[in-house]
């Protein structure tokens, strides 16, 4: 399997709904003149009767599954900063975890991220995701939903197009990898930067959430893992990235939202980030906030789509 497969391993979502007390769910920097916000399609929004003023009904789905890809390295990295010293665009990662079928928050629920940097190397990949300025080669395979008539050369193998067979790591850096504990609001918050892009894949960052497990002096252990997702960007904020450095050296072809086969196009339910900015400051940095729905009574790594 390759992390190119396309949305024919989706599952079935059904549909939740969950109130969202202000807005509290999605939380952005301060909007305001100019200040560039990116919407979250999918959402549906009505006003809930009997609910405080301020308070809005959302509709969700379960958020998508996808595949674990083969950068996977349970770190046990527990930390809210998982720059290192690692050079971009301050990204500042607020994630929400409810439970799809009660609306509440999941507290104490392990969130894994992990993505390339800005110019698409993954830490401990290195030698792996090295190809030039951005970085990798799609591995071999055609999507599954592909259209007809898709190109035709074999690409070279070894680069960071992802998929679900696991890698073993190369080397014994782990910047951009960390993992925290959502607090009894089921928030948690991570400093990063935002993800550079690499051939075959539009920028993404890649999630777990562990449930059932305890922390321990070696890190979270036990649970077992309930959602295995893919964060998104809108590609109007990704194409303010490339104007900056070090995002304007690569010289890597990008793959487009529209383009990618691992969004489903489903807005948030599928990984869209809420992403928001000073216009022509985004060098300044960018705040992504994004609720997670999902049911902690199943199983879902990742490994098998």
């Amino acid at each position: 399997m390759t992390e190119n497969q396309g949305p024919a391993h989706k599952r079935d979502m059904t549909r939740r709904r969950v109130i969202l007390a202000g807005g509290a769910a999605v939380v952005a920097a301060g909007v305001g003149a100019g200040v560039v916000a990116t919407a979250s399609a999918g959402e549906e929004g009505s006003a809930a009767s009997g609910t405080k003023a301020g308070q809005a009904e959302v509709c969700y789905r379960l958020t998508s599954e996808t595949t674990e890809g083969p950068y996977y390295i349970d770190a046990d990295k527990i930390r809210k900063d998982i720059t290192e010293d690692k050079e971009g665009i301050p990204l500042t990662l607020r994630l929400k975890v409810i439970d799809s079928d009660t609306c509440k928050p999941l507290k104490k629920a392990a969130v894994d991220i992990w993505h390339c940097d800005a110019l698409g190397i993954y830490s401990g990949y290195e030698s792996m995701s090295q190809g030039g300025p951005g970085g990798g080669t799609p591995p071999s395979g055609a999507p599954t939903d592909a259209p007809t008539g898709t190109p035709t050369g074999t690409p070279p193998s070894g680069g960071p197009g992802g998929g679900g067979g696991h890698s073993e790591p190369t080397d014994d850096e782990r910047y951009l990898r960390g993992t925290q504990l959502t607090d009894r609001h089921g928030f948690v918050e991570f400093t990063t930067i935002f993800p550079g892009w690499y051939q075959g894949r539009a920028v993404h960052i890649h999630t777990k959430v562990h449930v059932g497990g305890k922390m321990t002096d070696a890190g979270y252990e036990g649970g077992h893992t309930c959602h295995t997702g893919q964060f998104f960007f809108a590609e109007s904020a990704v194409l303010d990235s490339a104007k900056e450095e070090p995002y304007a050296t690569s010289t890597t072809t990008r793959t487009t939202l529209t383009e990618d086969t691992i969004y489903d196009q489903s807005g948030v339910t599928g990984g869209l980030l809420k992403l928001s900015y000073r216009k022509g400051g985004m060098a300044r940095g960018v705040t992504g906030s994004i609720t997670m729905g999902v049911d902690p009574d199943e199983t879902h790594d990742g490994t098998g789509l």
